[in-house]
């Protein structure tokens, strides 16, 4: 996998539309607070199908996308409300169990929502093709391609304003990675 081709993708097309991009970010994140982030799901499952159509198609992101994945709450609510209860059980038994479980939801869910909005999958065999996905060819790009996206929303995460720029950022390079998985490569791929 051409990790520099993915970051360079990812960077050149989060800046070309970073004022959509904040936006996105902003509402969506205002909206997941307001909601105690009941809605987060379905309108990062938005968010994300609105940079899938901007890698492929070269369609500016707007703001009413993160809204267009609406059909898949219920869906998400239950996954969130199932995965919550595996991680507390994991952490009250110890510390360990807790954050492997993290890990692994991590590990094996991270393309869950591009299926779900790109395929149309529900929530059970997204899951299982995200864990295909991870461990299908080499494991360690997998194992790159998690700790670059949680890298990238971490190194923002610390403080909002760097968050507004780091969440686009991960989620294309995330979108990049997906697209080229699934076979379908943007045109100006080499």
């Amino acid at each position: 996998m051409d990790f520099k081709w993915h970051i360079e993708t990812a960077w050149k097309l989060t800046f070309s539309n970073i004022v959509p991009l904040i936006l996105m970010t902003l509402v969506m994140t205002l909206v997941s607070g307001f909601t105690c982030g009941i809605l987060g799901p379905v309108t990062m499952a938005g968010y994300i199908q609105s940079i899938i159509l901007m890698l492929r198609e070269g369609r500016e992101p707007k703001v009413q996308d993160i809204f267009s994945q609406m059909r898949l709450f219920f869906p998400l609510l239950g996954f969130g409300v199932l995965a919550l209860i595996a991680i507390m059980i994991g952490f009250l038994v110890l510390f360990l169990p807790g954050f492997l479980i993290v890990v692994a939801v991590t590990f094996c869910c991270l393309y869950m929502l591009p299926l779900m909005t790109d395929k149309g999958l529900g929530v059970v065999d997204a899951v299982k093709e995200s864990c295909r996905m991870a461990v299908k060819g080499q494991i360690l790009d997998h194992v790159v391609v998690v700790v670059l996206y949680m890298g990238i929303i971490a190194l923002g995460g610390s403080v909002f304003i760097g968050f507004l720029i780091t969440c686009p950022l991960a989620n294309v390079f995330l979108a990049s990675v997906y697209n080229e998985k699934t076979g379908a490569v943007p045109e100006m791929h080499p």
